[in-house]
């Protein structure tokens, strides 16, 4: 399947892992990249040498392209910036910050950047700094999230700039990636799918409580703090929400939650941690290999747009 996407980074389809902190790591990253889609390394709060580390690794496992997601509020995030020109990365996704201070050295070392926007003056303002496409990302998605779901937001930056849109936020199957392309997206990014990757290395509770998770089984947690995440309901997340509703500080709602993430991913906490999940965690129900259900998903995808062609020929 060949779209902008596919020109622009190199790859066979326009699939893109997210970069899920704890989670998007070197074996997952691979796996994507070598199913024919961008694998993604999270620098996240990681510092200068372990994300050099995990692109190595990366690259014994491919010969493809991948990229890495960088954190630009992470204390580290000139070091991982500068790191990923010295290491020839193909593609940067950036996303909590402006990558402006960035683009000059990133541009010049041939570097594709791709922010994630949640609006579309931000979409905008990534166009005129000089990012290559940008990542639209609705409220449906799982972790930090914006106000516009991906069906209102996807169009409205397609029609907002001339380079190439990628839609996150509630794409699971073939149905959504149709239904992204038919909003004028020209690839699409993942991330909740692929936690059930078997490459993935997060711990099988947590894959556990993705794989069970029902259509209403997310919450947000953090709007009263300007910091909305979504995750999956546990006793974490009733705990949190009833200190909300109780209009407690920032920062004693930020002890409730520090170092949650980890908990959950490493440690596999999903009781007190936090389990970062989107909204079609509900539709995922089984654990693939990236390329079967890459394969699947594509499949699925013509099958639907072949559909809608044949139906569609009763209105003309």
């Amino acid at each position: 399947m060949e779209t902008a996407i596919t020109q622009l980074l190199g790859i066979q389809i326009p699939i893109i892992q997210g970069g899920m902190a704890w989670v998007a790591e070197h074996s997952l990253a691979a796996a994507v990249s070598n199913a024919g889609g961008l694998g993604i390394i999270a620098a996240a709060n990681a510092p200068y040498e372990y994300v050099k580390e995990e692109i190595r690794k990366t690259r014994e496992l491919t010969q493809r392209p991948f990229g890495v997601n960088i954190m630009l509020l992470s204390p580290h995030a000139e070091d991982i910036a500068r790191l990923v020109v010295e290491e020839k990365v193909q593609v940067v996704t950036t996303g909590a910050g402006n990558p402006g201070p960035y683009m000059k050295q990133w541009k010049a070392a041939g570097i594709v950047v791709i922010p994630v926007v949640a609006s579309v003056a931000l979409a905008k303002m990534m166009q005129r700094a000089g990012a290559d496409a940008v990542i639209a990302e609705g409220c449906e998605s799982g972790g930090h999230i914006g106000e516009a779901t991906t069906m209102t937001l996807v169009p409205q930056v397609a029609d907002a700039v001339t380079i190439p849109v990628i839609a996150a936020g509630g794409i699971g199957d073939g149905r959504g990636f149709a239904a992204a392309m038919m909003l004028g997206a020209s690839g699409v990014q993942m991330g909740t799918r692929f936690l059930v990757a078997k490459e993935c290395v997060i711990h099988p509770n947590y894959k556990e409580k993705v794989l069970q998770a029902k259509d209403i089984d997310t919450v947000v947690t953090g709007r009263s703090t300007g910091h909305p995440i979504r995750v999956l309901r546990n006793k974490m997340t009733r705990e949190y929400l009833k200190l909300e509703q109780e209009g407690k500080s920032f920062e004693e709602l930020e002890l409730l939650t520090l170092g949650g993430l980890r908990k959950a991913v490493q440690e596999g906490d999903v009781m007190y941690g936090s389990v970062m999940s989107g909204q079609i965690a509900g539709l995922v129900k089984k654990e693939q290999t990236c390329q079967e259900m890459m394969e699947e998903i594509i499949n699925q995808a013509e099958d639907v747009l072949k559909d809608c062609a044949r139906r569609c020929q009763s209105f003309v």
